[in-house]
């Protein structure tokens, strides 16, 4: 009986220990451009109008703020919805800099399809976009496009337009009727020089009921946060039981090898 517990216990503990690893290395952190694309500085010198509406780089990052922009078909339902704040990361004479996205000016321009929609978050000086794609009874994002024309970050830098796109397979993939939602940072690299934080994120298109998300589809991000302390728990329980099982079973060897004596 006690050796049948002892290894229930080491079964239950190296169940854990492969769990924890699985989670932990279930999906990255980062979404990077593919190798195929090439994203580019663009250097301007040509004049520019509206200088006090360009985004302006900030040395140190702060939190982004959270907005809601919605995108509408033809016959005026919402098609495309996103909640998210967003901030840009750009990579200077080897310093990073920080722009966040506005909401009071930044406006949803794009357009809606059966099977296709894309979504752009515009305002002065830059844009992101994202294309969805419906296909069977799955929707996702499969690229990704960033632009930002900044003031320059420096008395004696240039104006420079920085670019960067991403393609992927099927980023944000959720059942139909259903939202991606990832509360986590996720940090999406469009060029060395050039990335986008979002966060928190939740996105939809197509089969929006009523103008509102569907029931959310949890990022692996959120899923690894939430599953690791469980995990961990059943660890620390498992080898506390370990212990006490080998506890038991030395004491009941020792009591038999009394008895022979």
């Amino acid at each position: 009986m006690t050796h049948t517990s002892f290894h229930i216990a080491l079964l239950l503990l190296l169940s854990s220990m492969h769990l924890l690893g699985s989670s932990l290395a279930s999906k990255p952190f980062h979404l990077s451009a593919s190798a195929d694309e090439v994203p580019a500085i663009i250097n301007s010198d040509l004049p520019i109008t509206n200088l006090s509406k360009r985004p302006v780089l900030q040395p140190k990052e702060t939190a982004p703020p959270q907005f809601l922009r919605t995108l509408m078909d033809p016959q005026g339902k919402v098609c495309v919805q996103a909640s998210l704040g967003v901030e840009y990361v750009v990579r200077e004479n080897k310093k990073n800099y920080y722009f966040n996205m506005n909401p009071s000016s930044t406006r949803a321009t794009g357009f809606c399809g059966n099977q296709k929609a894309i979504l752009s978050l515009d305002f002065d000086g830059g844009q992101l976009e994202f294309t969805f794609i419906k296909e069977g009874d799955l929707s996702y994002v499969s690229t990704i496009k960033g632009l930002l024309r900044p003031a320059p970050p420096c008395t004696n830098c240039r104006n420079k337009t920085y670019v960067g796109v991403i393609h992927h397979d099927k980023l944000f993939k959720a059942k139909n009727g259903l939202s991606f939602q990832c509360k986590s940072q996720m940090t999406l690299i469009l060029a060395s020089y050039f990335r986008v934080k979002l966060v928190p994120l939740q996105i939809q298109a197509f089969d929006l009921a009523n103008g509102a998300f569907g029931k959310e589809v949890e990022c692996w991000e959120d899923y690894n946060k939430r599953m690791i302390p469980i995990i961990l728990g059943a660890v620390a329980a498992a080898v506390c039981l370990i212990a006490i099982l080998t506890c038991v079973l030395v004491r009941e060897r020792r009591g038999q090898g009394y008895e022979q004596l």
